[in-house]
């Protein structure tokens, strides 16, 4: 019996030197502010896989992180990972299938790193109609309904974990490893993130980190992404959307949605016909 190159295998001296031998590595991200070294593979059979590595302690730590959560959610739209391999040093390698798209924001790499640059992903994919943005933000919402009903709370969720396909109009959910199972009390002095999505309580010792923090989440990323701009002047959404933005996004949160289901029913309530 011939065993899979990356998921037969349970332990490989070091990752892009093995992932160079069982196929074309067509596909590298070193500079990672995660701490990760991802590959894009090739194998020999045609098949294209993504394979992540943590590279510092921290990274280990996510990465362990991780893969308990994807053991615990399943959904569509998030990038499943499937298999882990082990490497020298008590670290791992995740393997991911490929999927097709661009990160809407990615803070390192080539490229353009901002959002407005008119080349940039998210500079592309604000000027795309708002039915394919409506049904982006959907899929987002449905796979955090799928979050919160495993007992998860989002940690860390921001635009850069957004990958869209132009081409097929497809999306999907990148890089969650700091997900976990919530309530939890913040044991530091802040949660890893993008300021621009988290909620205050993320920035607070002690505090309580629940399902209300991802409603908060979820309110900034629909109103980040239905804004034709960055200085979100521009907004393409109903006014109703706009008033359930405002509630999910109160500093207290105690004054915002109850949890994902709710904010999910009020938000497709206040949208157009169609998905979102």
């Amino acid at each position: 019996m011939v065993l899979h190159p990356l998921l037969g295998v349970d332990e490989v001296p070091a990752v892009e030197p093995y992932l160079g031998r069982v196929g074309e590595v067509f596909r590298a991200f070193r500079e990672q502010d995660s701490g990760c070294a991802s590959y894009g593979v090739r194998l020999l059979d045609g098949a294209r896989w993504f394979v992540k590595e943590a590279v510092t302690d921290r990274a280990r730590r996510s990465l362990a992180r991780g893969w308990a959560f994807h053991r615990a959610v399943r959904h569509p739209a998030i990038v499943p990972q499937v298999h882990r391999i082990a490497v020298p040093g008590g670290g791992w390698a995740v393997v991911m299938p490929w999927r097709e798209g661009e990160v809407l924001y990615h803070p390192t790499g080539s490229g353009p790193r901002d959002r407005t640059s008119p080349g940039s992903p998210m500079a592309r994919f604000r000027a795309l109609p708002m039915a394919h943005v409506r049904r982006a933000f959907g899929r987002i919402l449905d796979a955090h309904l799928a979050v919160e009903a495993a007992g998860h709370v989002a940690v860390d969720f921001y635009d850069g974990a957004v990958l869209y396909d132009f081409a097929r109009d497809a999306t999907h959910l990148v890089d969650l490893d700091e997900y976990r199972p919530g309530p939890f009390v913040l044991d530091e002095e802040r949660l890893p993130g993008s300021r621009r999505f988290m909620a205050p309580e993320e920035f607070v010792r002690g505090a309580v980190i629940d399902v209300r923090t991802t409603v908060f989440t979820l309110g900034r990323t629909a109103r980040l992404l239905l804004d034709a701009g960055d200085e979100e002047r521009a907004w393409r959404g109903t006014p109703a959307q706009q008033t359930v933005i405002v509630r999910a996004t109160r500093v207290d949160p105690a004054d915002r949605f109850e949890n994902v289901h709710d904010f999910a029913r009020a938000w497709r309530a206040a949208g157009p016909p169609g998905p979102a």
